[in-house]
C-alpha cells in the first residue's frame, strides 16, 4: 500500500478533483486539506498548482452547475431536500435565503467560504431565475477564489505541512486510520450540532387537521407567515396569513388577543423557524401559539389546488 504522501504526490490532481467533486456534492468530506496539501507539494515541483486549480474549479463547476440546474427545475423543494441532507443545522436554509436575496449572484464569490451558505447557493440561484451566463461566471470565479486561497495557504506554510506529511508517511496505514477518525470527530460533531438546533425548537405542533378543525369551528386562528423574505418569493403565502417579518415582533404582538390561537408555519425542515417564532409568542403570554406540523408543505399537500391570495401585513 503506497505511503499517504506517495499516494498525494501520484495521483494529486485526479485526488483534489475527486475530493472537491464529493464535497461539493453534500458529502462531508472536508476538500480544503487537500488544497493546502496540493499547494504545499506544488513548491517542490511534486505536483502542478495550476493543474490543480483546474481541477478544484472544474469539479466546483459540474457540481455548481448540477444543483442550479435543479433548483431552476425544482425550486424550494430542492432547497429543503438539501437542508434535509445536510449535516447543518436545519435551518440552514432559512438562515441563508436573505442574505442571497440581499448580494444576489454576486454572493457566489465567497459562497464557498461560508458553510451552510454553499449548500443552497447555487440552487437557489437557480430558483430565483439567475442568467445561466451570469451564474457560470461569478461560480468559476467564486470558485477559482475558494481553490486558489487553499493552494496559496500550502504555498505559504509549505514547510509546516511538509512536516505533517512526513510524520503521517511513516506511519503507513494508521495514518489513514488517524484520518478517518478525525472525519468521524467531524460528522459527530455536525450531528450533535444539529441536535442541538432540534433541542431548541423542541414544542409542540399543531397538525394540520386540528387547524383546518379550529377553522370549521369559528375559532378564527391567526396563521403567521415565519418563513424568509425570499422563501416568500419562491412560494405563495397560506391564504391571510400575517406575515412575521413585515413589521418588528413587538409591534405585531402588541396589537393581537393573547388568548387567540396562534399558528405559525415555514418551509424549513422540521419546523425550526416556526417553533423559534412561536416559542417567541408563548414567552409573551400568547399561550395557544403552536409552529404548525409539516408547516406550508403540509398546508399546500392539502390545498393542493386552493387560491392563492396575498399574506397579510401589519
Amino acid at each position: 500500500m503506497p505511503q499517504l504522501a506517495d499516494l498525494i504526490q501520484m495521483y494529486g490532481v485526479l485526488i483534489v478533483f475527486g475530493i472537491v467533486l464529493v464535497e461539493q456534492f453534500g458529502l462531508p468530506i472536508p476538500a480544503y486539506p487537500i488544497l493546502i496539501v496540493a499547494g504545499a507539494l506544488a513548491v517542490d515541483g511534486d505536483v502542478s498548482w495550476q493543474l490543480c486549480l483546474v481541477a478544484a474549479v472544474s469539479a466546483c463547476l459540474i457540481c455548481d452547475y448540477f444543483w442550479f440546474r435543479a433548483g431552476r427545475f425544482y425550486g424550494k423543494r430542492i432547497l429543503r431536500l438539501l437542508c434535509r441532507i445536510s449535516l447543518s443545522p436545519d435551518s440552514c436554509v432559512n438562515q441563508t435565503e436573505d442574505r442571497f436575496r440581499r448580494f444576489g449572484v454576486k454572493s457566489l464569490l465567497v459562497s464557498k467560504f461560508i458553510p451552510g451558505f454553499n449548500t443552497i447557493a447555487a440552487p437557489l440561484s437557480g430558483a430565483m431565475g439567475t442568467q445561466t451566463r451570469e451564474f457560470v461566471l461569478f461560480s468559476a470565479t467564486g470558485a477559482a477564489l475558494w481553490s486558489g486561497t487553499g493552494i496559496l495557504l500550502g504555498f505559504l506554510f509549505h514547510n509546516s505541512v511538509d512536516s505533517v506529511l512526513e510524520f503521517l508517511s511513516t506511519m503507513g496505514s494508521t495514518a489513514l486510520m488517524v484520518v478517518g477518525g478525525l472525519l468521524a470527530l467531524f460528522i459527530a460533531f455536525k450531528y450533535a450540532e444539529r441536535r442541538r438546533a432540534r433541542a431548541r425548537s423542541d414544542i409542540e405542533r399543531i397538525e394540520l387537521a386540528e387547524v383546518l378543525q379550529l377553522i370549521d369551528d369559528g375559532h378564527e386562528p391567526l396563521i403567521i407567515d415565519a418563513r424568509s423574505l425570499t422563501a416568500q418569493q419562491l412560494e405563495a403565502a397560506i391564504p391571510g396569513a400575517l406575515v412575521y417579518r413585515a413589521c418588528q415582533p413587538e409591534q405585531l404582538m402588541a396589537s393581537l388577543d393573547r388568548n387567540r390561537h396562534i399558528v405559525v408555519y415555514c418551509s424549513c425542515p422540521n419546523d425550526v423557524t416556526a417553533a423559534e417564532v412561536a416559542k417567541q409568542f408563548l414567552a409573551n403570554g400568547f399561550h395557544r401559539a403552536r409552529p404548525l406540523k409539516g408547516g406550508l408543505e403540509a398546508w399546500n399537500a392539502h390545498h393542493n389546488a386552493g387560491p392563492e391570495l396575498d399574506p397579510a401585513t401589519c
